[in-house]
């Protein structure tokens, strides 16, 4: 059950009680963060950074050998190259480097990504399966490293970084489509919407929802940064 190949066993049954539950711990998250903001800017957490930083490489490395052994991997969609791929290995990058230039990706397109797949999962196996565990701790540590760096941290963005990261977006675009072509993938979901419904629903038909998630994704990023960033210089 924990780690069976057979999803139907344990099937992902989107707004279950299971998946409102992940929900509310990812917003009970945010909100604890923010309330003990003081207390963790003012002590010594580097450890804490290093250790959340390690279970994501060995969530990700097992989440790997679980595709193998199960027989489960292919090019075609195993690669570490969705979003959310790029999202926590930036995270992990953060949490070892503190980079004030990695923040500002995993704040926003981070964020954007993680929140989505929170909302709207692409996933098969449900509780309590090792891809469960997996796909939704991932993802809230996207969103809460982002907002520990922001609050606790001191970290600060600008409508530069807006910018910047929908050019660093924009330049590994072509380059995701290649890689589809060439294994037969749907990175990005640039080829195809993902089956099961989602938030590109909403976007229109292929190709046009592409430009759709374009333009959704620098609007979310302009409301991250009316809301949290910073306003009185652009650099």
């Amino acid at each position: 059950m924990w780690f069976g190949e057979v999803a139907a066993e344990v099937p992902f049954k989107m707004y279950s009680i299971e998946h409102a539950i992940v929900v509310a711990i990812l917003l009970g998250g945010i909100m604890a963060l923010y309330l003990s903001r003081k207390k963790l800017r003012g002590g010594e957490t580097r450890w804490l950074e290093w250790l959340l930083a390690i279970t994501l490489i060995l969530f990700e490395v097992s989440y790997q050998l679980w595709m193998v052994v199960t027989d489960k991997w292919d090019a075609s969609h195993a690669l570490p190259l969705q979003l959310s791929n790029f999202s926590i290995i930036f995270v992990i990058v953060l949490l070892f480097t503190r980079s004030k230039l990695v923040f500002e990706i995993v704040f926003l397109a981070g964020i954007g990504g993680a929140l989505q797949a929170m909302i709207t999962p692409v996933l098969s196996f449900g509780f309590p399966h090792f891809v469960f565990w997996h796909f939704f701790y991932t993802h809230m540590m996207v969103i809460w490293v982002a907002f520990y760096f922001l609050w606790c941290r001191g970290f600060s963005f600008t409508l530069t970084s807006v910018m910047r990261t929908m050019l660093f977006l924009n330049i590994l675009l072509p380059l995701i489509y290649f890689i589809n072509v060439l294994v037969g993938g749907n990175y990005w979901f640039i080829m195809r919407k993902p089956s099961g419904g989602s938030l590109l629903d909403f976007l229109g038909p292929h190709p046009w929802y592409i430009l759709g998630m374009e333009f959704a994704a620098l609007a979310f990023f302009l409301l991250l940064w009316l809301i949290f960033g910073q306003k009185n210089r652009r650099t």
